[in-house]
């Protein structure tokens, strides 16, 4: 060996970085300007639900219960918004508004239309997003204006809020084909201008509508958040809680770009379940509370409840995640090679970077194939049946080589796909019954349990 390596007696597994117990712990080096409050803001039920056939109300208000339930008193999730156009969205709205919750806050979405202003008034509506497009794409091809008379429109929506002591948050539209010196610059410092007037800071939302947005450093405007951020903060002195940024997921940046607002100075994150929402989608919530987890250390909050979320679009909503997609998915911490399986048997910190059952009451599972070998049968007999320790099963055990011949003439015989979990108890039924026998007689005490 040419080249000098630290040998040690006990491994180096920079437990203050992967904990187990909790989230890994991020990290970031000094000089970004990573506000000391982070949090997301939701916008399932209106940026969400358009890429969706309409909620009913009952629908929006689960979907609202929800995030106060994975919020858990925490102010993680800080606001959510509303359409308040049909019978239907004010039905959903007024239900929402009569639980009280105190986060995510109830708050609205509108266009810079007086009309729609008119709508939201008599709601009792403490905050209300307002559209305001302000790359030339919009200015001059959907709006058919000029610049000059797009700020005045934009300004004069905003008073009118002002006058009836709602917040307005100001939605940029498309900030990342815009002119930010030419116009989004002097448009932000007239708005905080008059919000100041009327003795409210202005709220910015700064929307990548095509997700064009680029996370890079070196990455240059109109498409950079990076620069993107430090125009708003810098230039236009827009503190970090009354700044949000709203990223669609067109070119798979969704995250990221996120996560580079949140580096440079971005307080709010805009979010949906699942990452529903115009054409590939928004960020997702889920993802952004999992990085918040690892950013701040967020320990309250109940991420178990995505379970429920998960399970809710697919009956209630006909929506499907992928089995592949992170932190949900059916199969997301689902290990299938026989190498990997031997890793759980032997410890699951070394294929799982968190105690999934603890975090997210997703136990980390085994799926066996031609590939999982004898380690994978015994790792999904541990796991299946919950045995630890002493009782757990070693793969060569010779009940489990047992099971593991007869899966290998199963694959022989022309067998291509995973063998299934009843297939896999029948197997233990045969070769270790006293274990399925037990099995069978808890899952009988408890189904009584629970008709009692």
């Amino acid at each position: 060996m040419k080249h000098s390596f630290t040998e040690t007696s006990s491994p180096v597994l920079y437990k203050d970085i992967f904990p187990y117990y909790s989230m890994p712990v991020a990290n970031f080096k000094a000089g970004c300007d990573i506000p000391s409050d982070i949090f997301v803001t939701d916008t399932t039920l209106r940026d969400g639900q358009q890429s969706m056939k309409a909620f009913t109300p009952a629908q929006s208000i689960r979907i609202y219960k929800f995030l106060n339930e994975i919020d858990n008193g925490t102010g993680a999730i800080r606001q959510t918004e509303f359409f308040p156009y049909t019978e239907t969205d004010r039905k959903a709205l007024k239900q929402a508004l009569e639980l009280g919750y105190e986060f995510p806050q109830v708050t609205t979405w509108i266009r810079a239309h007086e009309g729609d202003f008119k709508i939201i008034k008599d709601f009792g509506i403490r905050e209300t997003g307002m559209l305001m497009s302000c790359s030339d794409y919009h200015i001059f091809k959907k709006l058919r204006s000029t610049r000059g008379e797009t700020m005045k429109n934009f300004l004069d929506i905003a008073e009118m809020s002002l006058k009836a002591g709602i917040q307005p948050r100001c939605h940029l539209e498309d900030v990342t084909r815009a002119d930010l010196d030419g116009f989004v610059v002097p448009l932000v410092k007239n708005l905080k201008d008059l919000c100041g007037e009327y003795g409210f800071k202005v709220k910015i939302r700064a929307c990548d509508t095509l997700g064009v947005g680029l996370p890079y450093e070196s990455a240059l405007l109109p498409r950079s958040v990076s620069a993107i951020m430090d125009k708003l903060r810098g230039e236009c002195g827009i503190e970090s809680g009354q700044l949000e940024w709203h990223g669609h997921n067109d070119f798979h940046f969704g995250v990221a770009n996120s996560v580079a607002a949140w580096i440079h100075g971005c307080g709010g994150i805009s979010s949906t379940l699942l990452g529903i929402g115009e054409r590939c989608g928004n960020t997702s919530l889920e993802a952004m509370l999992a990085l918040l987890c690892q950013m701040k250390g967020m320990d309250n909050l109940k991420l178990e409840v995505l379970n429920d979320v998960v399970d809710f679009f697919a009956t209630e909503l006909d929506f499907h995640v992928h089995e592949k997609y992170p932190i949900m998915g059916a199969d997301f911490n689902t290990t299938k090679a026989g190498i990997h399986a031997d890793g759980v048997l032997k410890d699951p910190e070394i294929y799982n970077s968190f105690n999934t059952e603890k975090i997210l009451d997703r136990p980390i599972l085994v799926m066996v194939n031609q590939t999982s070998g004898a380690a994978g049968v015994a790792a999904w007999v541990n796991i299946y049946f919950k045995l630890k320790d002493d009782e757990a099963m070693s793969k060569r055990d010779e009940r489990v080589t047992a099971i593991k011949n007869e899966i290998d003439n199963e694959y022989a015989s022309g067998r291509t796909d995973a063998i299934t979990n009843e297939e896999l108890f029948v197997y233990v039924e045969k070769f270790i019954p006293e274990l399925a026998a037990d099995h069978k007689k808890e899952t009988a005490r408890i189904t009584r349990s629970s008709d009692i």
